[in-house]
C-alpha cells in the first residue's frame, strides 16, 4: 500500500466516522485539524459542492444565530431551510 492509498483510506475512515457520529465533528477542540486540501476532498467524496452567494448582512446574522444552535453547522442549517422551501437534496 502506497503513501496515497494509505491517506485515502485514512480519509474514508474520517468520513465514515463523523457520518456516524463516533467522533467529534472536524474542527472541534479535541480533533486533529485538517488542511484545506484534506477538507476539500472529504467533501468532495460526500458530494458537496462550495456555493456562494451574497446576502443581506441581517439575514446572515439569522442564520449565524441558527446555526450557532444546530449541530450540523451552517452548511445543514442553510440545507435544511432549502429543503423546506421546496428544492429536494
Amino acid at each position: 500500500m502506497n503513501k496515497f492509498q494509505l491517506e485515502q483510506t485514512k480519509a474514508f475512515k474520517l468520513a465514515n466516522d463523523l457520518k456516524q457520529g463516533g467522533k467529534p465533528r472536524v474542527g472541534a477542540a479535541e480533533g486533529p485539524k485538517l488542511d484545506r486540501r484534506e477538507q476539500r476532498k472529504l467533501d468532495q467524496a460526500k458530494g458537496l459542492v462550495p456555493f456562494a452567494c451574497k446576502l443581506d448582512e441581517k439575514l446572515v446574522t439569522q442564520l449565524k444565530e441558527r446555526a450557532a444552535n444546530h449541530e450540523g453547522g451552517l452548511s445543514e442549517v442553510l440545507a435544511e431551510l432549502l429543503v423546506a422551501a421546496g428544492l429536494e437534496r
